[in-house]
């Protein structure tokens, strides 16, 4: 089914024309891609803690990255966990709730995302080499949610997820499209668009590989089944099973 909602347009500019601009030197592409700040003092203390303590294994290098990364951030709770290798862009931008935990080499990237940035609740998990990457619009976890392993979350038009909200590894929530009518220019040229944002309620199973396509609403109580692919609005309390029809069904009920 072909989606008739509104298109947002996406002003986006490729990230290669913006490493070659010559008006601009190396030194403050990198501390706009990564740090968000044109401050050398951010940019040293950026450098010197990423570069210290992001790597260190064990004990030590949690209880130093608990000690130090919270400096880097707008705001972050107690009880935080950083695991080995992560990669925080624009950190001035995250907010962290209580508890929250982010596993080894995950990437959590607010760059994109203006004034708003990533949100994250509390009691949060966010498994190894996840990635969550605000290009164009907000992101906010609610509390309670637990991402899996190998996940991206890409906002481009903005990725709302509430509490309580399982989802397993290797799952894609939102992204963006390129117009394509024009066969004489590349499609990376024609313009990116979003349909809106990623709604996803409370209380909320998301199986593996599952992608949910942006615009999408997934109403509160709902479980979806692995592999799907996520393209129109999920009424509360629906079970989605890929290429079977879609089942409305108390929870608890067999679907035999």
């Amino acid at each position: 089914m072909i989606s008739a909602k509104p298109e947002q347009a996406i002003a986006k500019k490729p990230l290669v024309k913006s490493l070659a601009e010559t008006e601009t030197s190396a030194l403050k592409k990198y501390q706009m891609f990564f740090v968000g700040s044109s401050s050398f003092g951010a940019l040293l203390k950026f450098e010197l803690l990423t570069m210290l303590f992001g790597p260190l294994p064990g004990a030590i290098g949690l209880l130093l990255r608990k000690q130090f990364f919270p400096s880097l951030c707008k705001k972050v709770g107690a009880g935080v966990v950083w695991g080995r290798n992560v990669s925080l862009r624009h950190p001035g931008k995250i907010e962290l709730g209580d508890r929250v935990a982010i596993d080894d080499y995950c990437l959590v990237d607010a760059k994109g995302s203006e004034a708003h940035g990533i949100k994250v609740g509390n009691d949060v998990l966010i498994a190894r080499s996840s990635i969550i990457q605000a290009k164009n619009g907000p992101i906010v976890i609610g509390d309670s949610c637990s991402i899996g392993s190998q996940c991206q979350l890409s906002s481009v038009g903005g990725i709302t997820l509430g509490q309580s909200v399982m989802m397993a590894g290797q799952c894609y929530i939102g992204g963006g499209r390129y117009h394509t009518a024009d066969r004489e220019i590349p499609m990376m040229e024609q313009g990116l668009y979003s349909q809106g944002p990623v709604l996803i309620g409370n209380d909320v199973w998301i199986g593996s590989g599952v992608i949910v396509q942006d615009g999408v609403r997934i109403g509160n109580g709902c479980v979806i089944g692995s592999g799907a692919v996520v393209t129109e609005d999920i009424p509360d309390y629906a079970i989605v099973i890929p290429n079977r029809k879609l089942l409305f069904l108390p929870r608890g009920e067999s679907l035999v």
